[in-house]
């Protein structure tokens, strides 16, 4: 299984960039992350990372992994998060960086629990409504996905169990039509099928279970 992992800051991204972009391209891109930077702050993933670095390693999946080569894919990929984490709008987002944009992230960001709905149930509905989402913001949430799922070993097991489940579940299908997506979850699944078997306290892994513990996995790198 092939690691996107290189990319820690915005100069080394830059570095890798220029060798796949047009300078142009890598300016807009360079933006994207200085807003996401100024939003995120000090936020961390839930192993303790900086923030920044999902980004990027998002950025890096779809840029040196699956080879695209489109700016605002790109930024939508580094700007996923911050409707859902942040005190950003979509309409903030509109005004930076355009409609399109701002859309993928819409289409990607987990919506609040509607009345009587707990948190968990918003986001299987959010989950199971990918499924309708068009390619552009598909694209994003499978490299938002494989940033997370690429060091699972980094959480406690249970959240690994289900976090593998909730991936197998709603994003591994989601991949189906993408070529280097498909390959890549492919070998991913291959990597981390001992996952896929009941852990010490009995069967773990449904649906509901999945869904309840991976959403607890809380807002920093864990959507």
């Amino acid at each position: 299984m092939e690691l996107f992992t290189n990319w820690h800051s915005w100069p080394q991204a830059e570095a890798g960039l220029r060798e796949l972009l047009p300078a142009p391209a890598v300016t807009a891109v360079g933006r994207a992350v200085a807003f996401a930077a100024s939003q995120h702050g000090d936020q961390r993933r839930p192993t303790g990372a900086p923030y920044a670095e999902h980004l990027l390693e998002a950025l890096e999946v779809l840029a040196r992994g699956a080879g695209v080569t489109d700016p605002g894919l790109l930024c939508a990929a580094v700007l996923h998060d911050v409707v859902e984490d942040t005190a950003c709008t979509v309409a903030q987002i509109t005004e930076e960086f355009g409609p399109r944009v701002a859309g993928l992230v819409a289409w990607v960001t987990i919506p609040p629990p509607a009345a009587g709905q707990d948190k968990a149930a918003a986001k299987e509905a959010y989950l199971r409504g990918l499924r309708r989402a068009p390619r552009d913001a598909i694209l994003v949430k499978l490299a938002d996905r494989a940033s997370n799922v690429q060091t699972l070993r980094n959480l406690p097991p249970a959240r690994q169990r289900a976090y593998y489940a909730q991936t197998i579940e709603h994003i591994v299908p989601l991949a189906d039509t993408e070529p280097w997506f498909r390959y890549w979850y492919a070998s991913w699944r291959a990597e981390f099928a001992d996952l896929a078997t009941p852990g010490p306290g009995g069967p773990r892994g449904s649906a509901g279970s999945a869904g309840a513990a991976a959403g607890s996995a809380g807002a920093a790198g864990a959507a």
